[in-house]
């Protein structure tokens, strides 16, 4: 790894706390590196990475990685899409992340490929509809909560995937669906 990704990767734990992640996938130009957090130590692929870094003010970093001084300033941040642009000694850097809720859903193949253009919200695996954000008529927006799935003894917040009109919602609280299953159509 060079050191500029080291550093760059750095301001991902930063961006962690921000997100509140402790394992999570990075890709900085075209690149991607799993990222994991343990207490106050960053791993990132597996090695740990040896930094310093301290808050100057609001959205502003000194770091120190093999004894380089590094300066750090957030230019833009999107918490809804993970997405975030930093300037490094005075270079521009995009950084996407994707938590393990995000990479089970690309897993499962619920991307976001199609755009913001909606038509159904299906079940990313079996569970227990616990909880209703919407109703029929709200207007969402694509990262808006609409329902609370249990799985596996955790609770899922399914989110919309693009913008829309909530049509019809074919579950009721406390209704049990298999994968696939139709929750909510646009």
């Amino acid at each position: 790894m060079t050191d500029s990704f080291k550093i760059l990767t750095s301001t991902l734990y930063i961006n962690s706390k921000i997100l509140h992640l402790n394992m999570f996938q990075a890709t900085v130009n075209n690149k991607s590196f799993e990222v994991q957090q343990d207490g106050d130590n960053l791993f990132v692929n597996g090695e740990l990475l040896n930094w310093d870094v301290v808050k100057v003010q609001n959205g502003y970093f000194h770091i120190i990685y093999n004894h380089k001084s590094y300066r750090a300033e957030i230019v833009k941040t999107d918490p809804a899409t993970k997405t975030f642009t930093w300037k490094i000694n005075n270079r521009l850097y995009t950084v996407n992340l994707k938590d393990k809720f995000d990479l089970l859903l690309e897993k499962l193949g619920m991307t976001h490929a199609a755009g913001n253009k909606v038509n159904s919200v299906k079940a990313p695996m079996p569970g227990l509809i616990i909880d209703l954000k919407v109703k029929e008529g709200d207007t969402v927006n694509q990262g808006d909560p609409l329902l609370i799935l249990e799985a596996m003894k955790m609770e899922n917040i399914l989110k919309s995937p693009g913008d829309g009109v909530v049509k019809t919602i074919k579950i009721k609280k406390g209704d049990s669906v298999e994968k696939g299953h139709v929750l909510i159509e646009f």
